[in-house]
């Protein structure tokens, strides 16, 4: 059974209450746009720094409707590819459609042709009754609207979603250049957006597969080398199976982590019922309907050696969790930290729907999930105690209990103060990949969540649990993006870029640069147009 898996991060909010009500609308943010497919400057103020040679890539939804029909779901728009490019202290700006199968069938017809996460195609009008009535009867065909990130094999760019399409695209004209099907390479019907990097470019990713005998989630490692100019996922491996609870309804997941050993695989009740998903058509459900919450199942982490690709035996356990963005993840000591923004609550599905979006006032009173890092003992042997903590790290107040020799259950330990709570948790974490990614570090940045958006950014020290704000009323930052200044020596030496939109004043978007170690704002590039909040993105260096 194949299915299509376009499922971004839709439950990660927690049922905290911010201190602050009535929140405001911010319909203009998830409304569609015009692309703006040549270069065209912004206007600086302040100060760029003239070592940042390179574009900020961002993606997300920029389209979402065709003719009279509308997407029900934000995570149903059309990928809109976006560019900053910065030289020289100046920037350009450009964005452009993909040219995926999807929008160019929808554009052709003028309506929904391809069915969405939320959004469930309707029978073409012009076939008779009985074909229409045969159409319920198909089974789903995959969308390529790539619309979550921007991601990197073998040197080239690609745009990716859930599925098992991506795009090849140019990251200098943004256009899309080829469109890739991972099944035509292993035996995988989809993978995330949010793959690991060695720091030889060995990539890893995981995707699921649909068999006679069930789900299985895969992890997959793609090897740095390219064969020619041509190749593309040439060489991936599927570099273990892993068998979930129940076969006929496998967990979501959005990310996975990744230590310098081992890769971390965190199996939550949020769950797909595959007979729901399958049957969605013919039941006139859009897949979202097949996506359900489970608090009655604890959360699993399952550990894979890199080297080897063998699952370990020791499974860990903790009470039912929503996770979808990893902080990060290394090992010390014989532990391995796994740091993340979760919430023990996965059943806000609706809160992205586009009528939720554009609402005003107590509807959006939710907010996002919190940072919070869970200790994992690895070395576990036979004369192992029992039914007490083997978390032995100074001033951790995460615990790990072997309940038998294979089972472990752990309890995380928070990585903010409770003044965070102010500012409405965290999510889209980043910290310095490039030097700190499997290791022991000391800063991260995100977004806070006042909103069902982003209404600040963020700066923790892990050392203090202080962090540092930067927020302005009516404006609302995209994901934090940190460059590594030249010559850096400390672990925050370097930029934060974040693309900042508003739903209270027209063509009024603007690129925002922070100074990492102060977060004091550095300089902006103000972009007449308007842009709706996106989802991630990437910076592509150019020196």
């Amino acid at each position: 059974v194949k299915v299509v898996l376009y499922l971004f991060n839709i439950f990660y909010l927690k049922t905290y209450f911010t201190k602050v009500h009535g929140l405001p609308n911010i319909t203009p943010l998830v409304s569609s746009v015009q692309e703006t497919p040549e270069p065209i400057p912004t206007t600086v103020k302040g100060t760029i720094p003239t070592w940042i040679h390179g574009s900020l890539l961002r993606n997300g939804p920029g389209k979402f409707e065709f003719g009279n029909q509308h997407y029900n779901h934000w995570f149903d728009g059309m990928a809109l590819m976006h560019r900053f490019q910065i030289e020289d202290g100046q920037v350009t700006y450009r964005s452009r459609f993909l040219c995926s199968d999807s929008y160019t069938q929808n554009s052709e017809r003028n309506r929904i042709i391809v069915s969405e996460f939320g959004t469930l195609a309707l029978p073409d009008p012009c076939k008779n009754f009985f074909q229409r009535f045969l159409s319920r009867f198909e089974m789903p065909k995959p969308t390529d609207n790539a619309s979550v990130n921007f991601v990197k094999y073998k040197g080239d760019y690609y745009v990716s979603t859930e599925t098992n399409c991506m795009h090849r695209v140019d990251p200098d004209t943004l256009e899309s250049k080829q469109k890739v099907d991972w099944s035509k390479f292993i035996a995988v019907n989809g993978a995330t957006a949010h793959p690991h990097f060695d720091p030889d470019g060995t990539a890893y990713n995981m995707g699921n597969s649909y068999r006679n005998k069930g789900a299985f989630y895969n992890i997959i490692r793609v090897p740095p080398e390219r064969d020619g100019p041509e190749d593309t996922l040439e060489g991936a491996k599927i570099l273990c199976s892993i068998a979930p609870r129940d076969k006929s309804k496998p967990s979501y997941y959005h990310s996975f982590g990744m230590s310098e050993n081992y890769v971390v695989f965190i199996e939550q009740p949020i769950k797909m019922d595959l007979f729901k998903i399958v049957t969605g058509r013919l039941r006139g459900k859009s897949l979202n309907e097949g996506v359900y919450w489970d608090p009655n199942q604890e959360t699993i982490f399952h550990l894979i050696d890199k080297q080897t690709g063998k699952e370990m035996p020791v499974k860990y356990y903790t009470k039912a969790l929503s996770t979808f963005h990893q902080i990060n993840a290394f090992e010390q000591d014989g532990f391995l930290m796994l740091d993340m923004c979760c919430s023990d609550d996965g059943q806000s599905i609706n809160n992205f729907l586009i009528q939720n979006l554009r609402q005003s006032g107590e509807a959006l009173d939710e907010v996002m999930p919190y940072p919070r890092r869970f200790v994992l003992p690895l070395n576990i042997t036979s004369e192992t105690p029992l039914e007490q903590n083997l978390n032995t790290r100074p001033d951790s107040t995460a615990t790990a209990v072997c309940h038998t020799k294979n089972q472990i259950f752990c309890t995380f330990e928070d990585l903010h103060g409770e003044d965070l709570k102010d500012y409405g948790g965290l999510e889209f974490p980043h910290i310095n990949y490039a030097r700190y990614n499997t290791k022991p570090y000391r800063y991260y940045y995100g977004c806070g969540f006042r909103h069902l958006v982003g209404d600040s950014l963020i700066k923790m020290d892990l050392e203090s649990k202080k962090f540092k704000v930067w927020r302005q009323p009516d404006l609302y930052p995209s994901e934090p993006v940190f460059i590594l200044s030249p010559n850096a020596e400390e672990e925050d030496d370097g930029v934060i870029l974040s693309v900042i939109i508003t739903p209270v004043k027209d063509k009024s978007t603007f690129l925002l640069v922070l100074d990492a170690k102060t977060f004091e704002e550095l300089g902006r590039a103000e972009v007449p147009v308007n842009i709706p909040y996106g989802f991630h993105g990437v910076f592509n260096s150019s020196a």
